[in-house]
């Protein structure tokens, strides 16, 4: 059976269109931090909290946008971060090791208030 150019060409389209838009939702999704939908993230969130706070309490200073937890849970990290970014945010010594050598594959960003920034 032979498929009209027009058929052809419609088909084409739609799978281009569909691709599109999973790889839309996909990324957006990445960037949005949505409680109750990823258990582990919740988790991850939920102990990032915890350690911003007892690290406040004993007086750390946070200017540097330092890096608080290189093993937050299991393959996560907890960095710290300026609201909007800087370049001191950039530097390798105030970012988590663990992140940067891959050991860990996502991290949570805080501000230096503790206000969450991103989930990844």
């Amino acid at each position: 059976m032979r498929l009209s150019r027009s058929i052809l060409v419609v088909l084409v389209l739609m799978v281009i269109l569909g691709a599109s838009a999973i790889i839309y939702i996909k990324n957006s999704n990445n960037n949005t931090y949505k409680p109750g939908i990823w258990p582990e993230a919740d988790q991850a969130v939920a102990q990032a909290q915890y350690i911003y706070n007892q690290t406040k309490e004993r007086g750390v200073d946070f200017k540097s946008g330092p890096c608080l937890s290189n093993a937050l849970i299991p393959g996560w990290v907890l960095d710290l971060s300026h609201s909007p970014r800087e370049a001191v945010d950039n530097l390798p010594e105030n970012q988590c090791r663990a992140y940067l050598e891959g050991t860990a594959k996502h991290f949570i960003e805080m501000d230096l208030q503790g206000n969450l920034l991103r989930v990844k």
